[in-house]
């Protein structure tokens, strides 16, 4: 991990919030700088998605000298997951937790990316073991925060509370939280209907009880789910959709929350 320059987990309450979603897009955007290193770890041991997403289905993870390496999407984009080590992407995985602890703490140990400016780890839904693990794990290697996802409903916000509730217990930062599912709006109108209603203020008033920073908003788009399914880049085909502009936003955020907490560290070390 010395190698790795920033760390962001991305966690979620429940599972089907888009959080492999929203971990392949942040992915993307930041790898359209092509001078930025990105790495995409998928530990969501019994769900990897992340292969269909980044259409990396059927590939095998090879091993060299210095460890397992990568499947690259782009010449600056690795992706590691345990759907890579698969036969099937229907097999179960039918694991319990000291074999769960492990395979991610080899993840986390021995993949060879090489010098990356960004790794992204795409957690399993919930607070379990396997958050632990890799909390713990990277601690003495320094995790610049977690980004939480969650949906408008009450429902959601339940458990992203609890996440949230972990994450400070464990010491975890906290870069923020993203809305997804945010509302639809009409390609052709162009008007806002919200499909799942924030019935309780949603993520904004929950945020500002918790003091906790919202990211930013994603509304629906019918064609992330195509993009996923065909393991394409939403970015390519939808660059003004107000999806796109939303993840945009949100990940210029997350970069500006890294580069600081990068320069507060340097600033301690040089005084």
């Amino acid at each position: 991990m010395k190698t790795v320059k920033h760390k962001i987990l991305v966690l979620s309450g429940k599972g089907g919030v888009g959080k492999s979603t929203f971990s392949a897009h942040l992915a993307h955007g930041l790898a359209e700088d092509e001078n930025t290193q990105i790495a995409l770890l998928d530990i969501d041991i019994c769900g990897p998605s992340i292969p269909k997403i980044m259409g990396l289905e059927g590939e095998q993870v090879h091993q060299s000298g210095s460890g397992w390496s990568p499947v690259y999407v782009e010449d600056n984009l690795g992706v590691m997951s345990v759907g890579f080590l698969l036969s099937s992407p229907d097999d179960a995985v039918i694991w319990r937790g000291p074999k769960k602890n492990g395979m991610i703490k080899q993840f986390l140990r021995d993949v060879d990316w090489g010098e990356v400016d960004y790794l992204i780890v795409d957690t399993p839904p919930g607070t379990s073991d396997e958050h632990l693990s890799v909390v713990q794990y990277l601690a003495a290697a320094r995790i610049d925060g977690a980004v939480i996802i969650t949906t408008p409903q009450e429902v959601s916000l339940q458990d992203v509370r609890k996440e949230i509730n972990f994450c400070r217990k464990v010491k975890l930062p906290i870069i923020g939280v993203v809305e997804n599912m945010s509302g639809f709006i009409c390609p052709k109108c162009k008007k806002e209907s919200q499909i799942f209603p924030p019935t309780t203020g949603g993520a904004e008033l929950m945020c500002q009880d918790l003091e906790v920073p919202l990211l930013g908003r994603v509304p629906l788009d019918p064609l992330i789910g195509k993009n996923c399914d065909k393991g394409q880049s939403f970015f390519i085909d939808a660059p003004d959709s107000p999806a796109t502009l939303a993840y945009r936003s949100i990940i210029q955020r997350i970069q500006e929350f890294c580069d600081l907490r990068q320069s507060k560290e340097d600033n301690l070390i040089n005084s």
